[in-house]
């Protein structure tokens, strides 16, 4: 991670909490928008996943009725089992994994289940679309594990005006 935004970024970012959901609540939602594409790629040139796994490490994405077929299939396993073996439910009713880390997760960090994995994951860190703004309790929990997630805020407060 080269870029000097991200040093030591974890303990910026939970000292930037309060900044960051003042600024989620105030921000121009078309400027953010707009804005969100080009970071999102900025913070992946300076960003590699396999490196962190931070998100398959301590989070666990919803696993939605599409999903639970799709990755059952791949497996070839029945939903009951797959469900049985792997997921539990929430206190939102989302089935979800069982324990952290993910158990697909490999010792390389790299996904076992990639090619079929949940739409949550494919989607995470949600710094490419509305979610972003439309979900800022899920954005400021994802940027206290989330480089990427960091990286977006840390850019957006530089650039967008504030209100």
């Amino acid at each position: 991670m080269p870029d000097k935004i991200l040093d030591n970024w974890e303990k910026k970012s939970a000292a930037h909490g309060k900044q960051y959901k003042r600024f989620l609540q105030r921000a121009s939602k078309n400027d953010v928008l707009k804005r969100l594409p080009q970071l999102h790629e900025e913070a992946f040139s300076h960003i590699d996943c396999k490196q962190c796994a931070n998100c398959c490490k301590n989070y666990s994405p919803r696993f939605k009725t599409p999903d639970i077929k799709r990755i059952s299939r791949h497996l070839k396993m029945k939903e009951g089992d797959f469900i049985e073996t792997y997921l539990r439910l929430d206190e939102d009713g989302d089935y979800v994994v069982k324990k952290t880390p993910c158990p697909f997760l490999g010792a390389d960090n790299l996904c076992g289940i990639y090619e079929v994995r949940p739409s949550d994951c494919e989607r995470f860190p949600y710094t490419n679309e509305d979610v972003f703004l439309k979900r800022p309790q899920l954005t400021l929990k994802n940027a206290g594990f989330c480089p990427a997630v960091y990286y977006v805020l840390e850019k957006l407060l530089q650039a967008v005006p504030k209100p």
